[in-house]
């Protein structure tokens, strides 16, 4: 947590704050967050985070963050990745293997089209 002495401090912290907000639902920006609590790891999510990882960076992909998060609270189907474009709906996809990551990563996240393959159901 940013220290606080003054006024201007706080200002600063609020402006940054906003920037990161604005940058994170622009079009264009994505978010992945990967589940990592104890089923996901259990089912190989370090595998999967890693194979997104490399796909990124393999690839030269900008604008992209990768989360990791707890558990997503859908144990049957971790791991578990969430692809966030923009200020598009949350796309949860289930038993992502390192191959499906780079599917997802792939169809998804370059070309725009997500993978029904791997879609939780509601």
């Amino acid at each position: 947590m940013p220290v606080v002495k003054s006024l201007d401090d706080l200002k600063r912290i609020r402006e940054e704050a906003l920037q990161k907000r604005q940058i994170k639902t622009s079009p264009g920006h994505t978010q992945i967050v990967v589940g990592m609590g104890t089923p996901g790891i259990a089912a190989g999510a370090r595998e999967t985070i890693k194979a997104i990882l490399d796909y990124i960076e393999n690839n030269k992909l900008e604008n992209i963050v990768v989360r990791q998060t707890g558990n997503i609270g859908r144990d049957s189907y971790e791991p578990i990745v969430q692809v966030i474009v923009g200020d598009a709906e949350t796309v949860t996809y289930g038993k992502v293997t390192p191959e499906a990551a780079s599917e997802i990563m792939e169809k998804h996240v370059k070309g725009g089209s997500v993978v029904r393959a791997y879609i939780i159901p509601a």
